[in-house]
């Protein structure tokens, strides 16, 4: 099964230009995603908190599976609980698509591959923690359409207009309309995002990797 996962988070790239990115991804690489999760709620909860995003990555159907993902932050952006669920979906044969970095990680993959990854997240992280200043990147206001967010994309992705899935939900077809426009979830729902090509995409990775630097005393 092909599944995705999208987790909301302030410090990084916001639930849409995630759901963009994957859509045009997996219209690009002819890929049918059959189930998905838009986690608005775990921010930046530890692991052991976040029950329900847990218990989608276990789910039977999920083993030996296709997860495609954002970035590597969008499973955590606490790097012990990324490694515990990296080391998960690995254990269980399914195969992670990085999209935003052009990394695809299964058991097969070169482990300093896997290692890069997370020193890059480390990096981004410390970086993160340094300025912490106004509205984060990617972020938009919340909206009282966002609960339905799931269920307005698939709609739109099985071709209903908007005032059909605006009679279903049974709220005001101008206001469905305005949100449908501001969030782009046509070019969402029909993967009509750009992506960039990434050239030697692991070579890239491995050579992000800092390692500690001895401190010279005077």
């Amino acid at each position: 099964m092909i599944f995705s996962y999208i987790r909301a988070d302030s410090h990084f790239h916001g639930v849409y230009e995630q759901l963009k990115v994957i859509s045009a991804y997996a219209k690009k690489h002819d890929l049918v995603i059959e189930d998905e999760m838009v986690d608005q709620l775990s921010q930046n909860s530890r692991l052991s908190e976040r029950d329900e995003a847990v218990r989608y990555m276990r789910q039977p159907e999920h083993m030996g599976g296709t997860l495609l993902i954002y970035d590597l932050w969008v499973l955590s952006s606490n790097i012990e609980d990324v490694v515990q669920m990296l080391s998960c979906l690995l254990k269980n044969g399914i195969e992670t698509h990085l999209i935003k970095p052009s990394i695809v990680l299964n058991a097969q993959s070169d482990i300093i591959v896997a290692m890069g990854l997370v020193d890059q997240l480390r990096q981004t992280i410390q970086s993160v923690e340094k300025k912490v200043i106004g509205r984060p990147r990617g972020s938009r206001s919340s909206s009282k359409f966002d609960p339905y967010l799931e269920v307005i994309i698939g709609s739109l992705r099985e071709g209903q207009s908007v005032s059909e899935i605006a009679r279903v939900l049974d709220v005001s077809r101008s206001s469905l309309k305005d949100y449908i426009e501001s969030r782009e979830l046509k070019e969402v729902a029909m993967g009509s995002s750009f992506l960039e090509n990434v050239d030697n995409a692991e070579a890239s990775i491995i050579e992000t990797i800092e390692c500690p630097q001895v401190n010279e005393k005077e």
